[in-house]
């Protein structure tokens, strides 16, 4: 999708929507308290042991199926981390065969298009190159989208934030009828963890803000904002150290596991316990879960767990 493409679609939204404005026509987007949804079975899907496509395959369909969250005629964006210019085997970037399948399980459903971007810390195309993500994505049928440049992102207000009382998100996701957050699951230096809460710095465009004021809390303020239709947290290959870029393929291990949910607390405390942590030392998801985002307590949640 090219830049023209792009300002016709926002138009046409503003027209509809209101204005790209701070307290504008996005408010609507401001999450609601988080817990299960009624229709769901499972609070949380835990899968280990298999291929990253085939374990989405098994939690999706402990889930009801991808077409629960996706249908027809909707506009999908599927946002992984694809922030860094290293192969999939470093644990930097979500899988590209997670990635592949979540596309074609989309367009499967019915979905009248699904995009796929990420704001990267590196180089944009050689991120999206060589993650391997690119290539996947386009063959499954998705089209790839930019955001290197701060065009792309809109104003937006954060009413319930502590710190964080705006942000600059991208128009896709402000658009989008559907929005899967599909992070993989790591070591980081700043926030400790990067997982589903963390993967949404990926959206925005003035992330420095964040890194200077409190960079827990604003992940926990901008989780109030819109909670993804679904997060999908990739651990097959997880970095323990040295994140969120890594050194080598000496700082992954192969975990093969895979956590669903459309609760980003609950499937971020899973994730912190699979990495070994405790999820009250990863002071975003403990203060996100005071913003009544989500739920820490696993022990009350109904949990699927699925060895391949």
């Amino acid at each position: 999708m090219d830049r023209r493409d792009f300002l016709r679609r926002g138009a046409a939204a503003s027209v509809v929507a209101g204005s790209y404005v701070v307290c504008g026509g996005y408010d609507w987007l401001i999450s609601e308290p988080g817990g299960r949804a009624a229709s769901l079975p499972f609070d949380l899907v835990a899968v280990r042991g298999g291929e990253p496509d085939v374990m989405f395959q098994k939690g999706i369909a402990a889930l009801g199926g991808i077409g629960v969250f996706v249908k027809k005629g909707q506009k999908v964006v599927v946002k992984p981390n694809m922030g860094w210019d290293v192969p999939p085997e470093r644990g930097g970037n979500t899988n590209p065969k997670l990635m592949a399948e979540i596309v074609r399980q989309c367009l499967g459903a019915g979905a009248r298009e699904v995009y796929v971007f990420d704001h990267t810390c590196d180089n944009w195309q050689r991120c999206y190159r060589n993650s391997g993500i690119e290539a996947a994505v386009k063959e499954a049928g998705a089209k790839v989208a930019p955001a290197h440049t701060e065009g792309y992102f809109h104003n937006v207000s954060i009413p319930a934030g502590k710190v964080l009382k705006r942000a600059k998100e991208h128009e896709l996701v402000l658009e989008s009828d559907v929005f899967i957050n599909v992070p993989i699951l790591k070591n980081h230096g700043g926030s400790r963890l990067t997982v589903s809460m963390k993967n949404l710095m990926g959206n925005v465009w003035d992330r420095r803000f964040w890194h200077g004021n409190d960079l827990h809390q604003c992940i926990a303020d901008f989780a109030t904002f819109r909670r993804p239709t679904l997060n999908v947290v990739d651990a097959y290959y997880v970095m323990k150290r040295n994140g969120p870029r890594g050194v080598s393929v000496e700082d992954v291990v192969t975990m093969k596991a895979q956590l669903i949910s459309t609760d980003m607390v609950a499937v971020d405390t899973a994730a912190a316990r699979l990495f070994g942590m405790n999820p009250k030392d990863v002071d975003h998801i403990q203060f996100a879960a005071d913003h009544k985002v989500g739920r820490m307590d696993l022990e009350n949640l109904k949990i699927e767990r699925i060895a391949i």
